[in-house]
């Protein structure tokens, strides 16, 4: 039987001992600095847990084949939910940061120079895998100059691997479900054009153009410089946004959501942790030299991954005017049973 015990198994030895505040070195003592120094460990922790959970979920996504109504499919969608409700605990943290008053932070400040959040490779290589690309970041020439070269390594791997939101790409190319593009005039997405044509307002009359290169030329896909996701993929998904109530496409859609969730707290937190960087400093330069909240804005608004699921809301028609299923389909989405 075994001896385990709580102490040991969390290893708290070293955990606990982990915290050496600078200005007790230097016997200044700062009492917010144990404070700066846990949440800022927390959050490589949880850093930590988000790799575990995008490893794992890029894993099921690389198969070749994922069936749409299994099991797989549901642990990816559980472990994005988990990724979110972390992401969550993220932005939170923020108010217990904000605890520290300019003053309290002036104490220690200058004693941390050049070490910066801008110098967490963990988050950075967070974001490749979930697909930031490098051509799409704020700062290019930068944003890896402060990190030591074992931590660049790892950051150009996850870049160069495939990332959540291309192997979310191909999963939608595989989808059997959604209707072909055809030269029929009658095909679905033929109809679907006509009827969305018509529900466009006047000012709205260009999004048809857009409407055109994203789902019906074959010939408009992936570019590093535009789109990310293929004609094909945005049919598939705005297909399981249109029908997302039959049961087969439930757990597809809860995917999309999920990933516009992730932007959505990714987002919350950059913007609130911007907040707080100018609470704290103001206009003041960070202590990693970066143009402190200017660098952080220019950032948030620039690093949107999932952005062209989430335009695809700009191209759905009211449920009542949706183009009607052949029954053959339904049967298969599971609504209408022999």
């Amino acid at each position: 039987m075994s001896n385990m015990n709580y102490h040991d198994y969390l290893q708290l030895e070293k955990i606990l001992n982990a915290q050496a505040p600078e200005s007790e070195k230097k016997n200044l003592p700062a009492h917010d600095e144990m404070l700066f120094i846990v949440i800022h460990q927390a959050y490589e922790l949880w850093f930590k847990q988000l790799h575990h959970e995008a490893d794992s979920i890029a894993a099921i996504m690389n198969k070749p084949a994922l069936n749409d109504n299994s099991p797989e499919l549901q642990t990816v969608v559980h472990r994005l939910k988990r990724t979110i409700t972390i992401l969550q605990v993220l932005v939170h943290q923020i108010e217990i940061m904000e605890t520290m008053t300019p003053m309290d932070f002036l104490d220690f400040r200058d004693m941390l120079r050049p070490a910066s959040g801008f110098q967490s490779w963990q988050f950075k290589e967070l974001e490749a895998k979930l697909g930031l690309k490098f051509e799409h970041r704020h700062g290019q020439q930068y944003y890896t100059s402060q990190l030591r070269d074992e931590h660049v390594s790892v950051i150009k791997k996850a870049e160069s691997d495939k990332s959540l939101l291309q192997l979310v790409n191909a999963w939608l190319e595989r989808m059997p479900l959604a209707p072909a593009l055809s030269d029929d005039k009658n095909s679905f997405w033929q109809q679907y054009r006509s009827v969305y044509q018509s529900s466009l307002a006047d000012a709205e009359k260009d999004n048809l153009e857009p409407f055109d290169n994203l789902f019906m030329n074959e010939s408009s896909q992936q570019s590093a410089n535009v789109n990310q996701l293929s004609s094909k993929a945005n049919r598939s998904a705005l297909f399981i946004m249109l029908y997302r109530g039959y049961p087969l496409l439930q757990l597809p859609f809860q995917l999309l959501n999920c990933l516009l969730e992730i932007d959505e707290q990714l987002s919350s937190w950059r913007y609130r942790h911007m907040n707080m960087v100018h609470r704290m400093i103001g206009t003041r330069i960070g202590t990693g030299g970066s143009s402190g909240k200017d660098y952080l804005k220019a950032a948030a608004d620039k690093h949107y991954i999932y952005k062209e699921i989430a335009q695809l809301n700009s191209f759905l028609i009211e449920r009542r005017k949706l183009p009607q299923l052949p029954t053959e389909l339904e049967q298969r989405l599971g609504f209408v049973h022999q």
